[in-house]
């Protein structure tokens, strides 16, 4: 972070997450990943926010950790995956989780996760199948009515969206040709996804982003590395040179001000610092 003139950041946990295929080391798993977390935005609280991981797919023991991790510990949010062993954002066994993130107006940043499939191709998962990921969740979300219901909710995705914007109207196609299945959906896909967050981690490059802009407002996308999976510039090098193309004034508000509707706590320390 010094050596790119990164003053803070949200960290979180990757895939995958919670759950590494035993459903009984879930718990413990995600508290132990709470917990250095916590440390860390503690030892720094204006250098670091802290996102919890939940030990999906089991409902109970997650609601228990989330409000430990909010709570108790003081973490800013919570990262969900876009599926856990196969369980998608916005099945139906979810909700008592969903309303319990849209009560507290959670910040909840959204992750793929590993396909539960086997990939047809003998290509490595985030090359596509993670951007694929972030469509099944988002689309899934939209039309089980979820983000209907749970509106308070601040959503972030991961990579832009991963897919999303290119197919933003296409996903909202469904209204118009199968509207049955749009029905919990009576706002229109194009109106939840302009309400979303948008990171530039792993997609701050020109056609990514003009899809972006196209579906949501400049003021929807926050700056994002996808650090440590995807690796920085050598040392003084600007770790996004793509965002360039934005301008100097929209540049800056993703690499700050946006983030404030987020981690509204990092945000306002961040200002006092710098005011002082």
């Amino acid at each position: 972070m010094s050596r790119h003139a990164i003053d803070a950041a949200v960290i979180s946990t990757g895939p995958p997450g919670g759950f590494t295929g035993d459903p009984s080391a879930g718990p413990r798993l995600a508290q132990l990943a709470n917990d250095g977390i916590a440390e860390i935005a503690r030892a720094e609280p204006q250098k670091f926010a802290g996102l919890a991981t939940l030990p999906l797919p089991d409902v109970k023991s997650a609601l228990r950790e989330l409000e430990r991790s909010l709570d108790e510990l003081g973490l800013d949010g919570v990262m969900l995956l876009s599926n856990v062993a196969g369980l998608y954002l916005g099945d139906q066994r979810l909700e008592p989780l969903m309303d319990a993130l849209n009560d507290r107006g959670a910040y909840v940043f959204i992750h793929p996760g590993f396909p539960p499939q086997t990939p047809p191709l003998p290509h490595p998962v985030w090359l596509y199948e993670f951007t694929f990921e972030t469509v099944r969740a988002v689309t899934n979300l939209i039309y089980t009515g979820t983000l209907e219901r749970y509106p308070r909710m601040r959503l972030q995705v991961a990579h832009l969206g991963g897919a999303v914007p290119f197919l933003a109207h296409r996903l909202a196609s469904l209204a118009d040709r199968e509207p049955e299945q749009a029905a919990e959906a009576p706002a229109g896909a194009l109106s939840y996804l302009r309400n979303l967050y948008y990171d530039t981690g792993l997609a701050n490059n020109e056609p990514a982003l003009v899809a972006t802009l196209k579906i949501a407002s400049p003021g929807q996308v926050v700056f994002g590395t996808d650090w440590p999976y995807a690796a920085l510039p050598p040392a003084g090098g600007d770790p996004a040179a793509g965002l360039d193309v934005l301008g100097a004034q929209t540049r800056a508000a993703i690499e700050f001000e946006n983030a404030a509707a987020l981690v509204p706590r990092l945000m306002k320390s961040r200002v006092a610092e710098r005011a002082g």
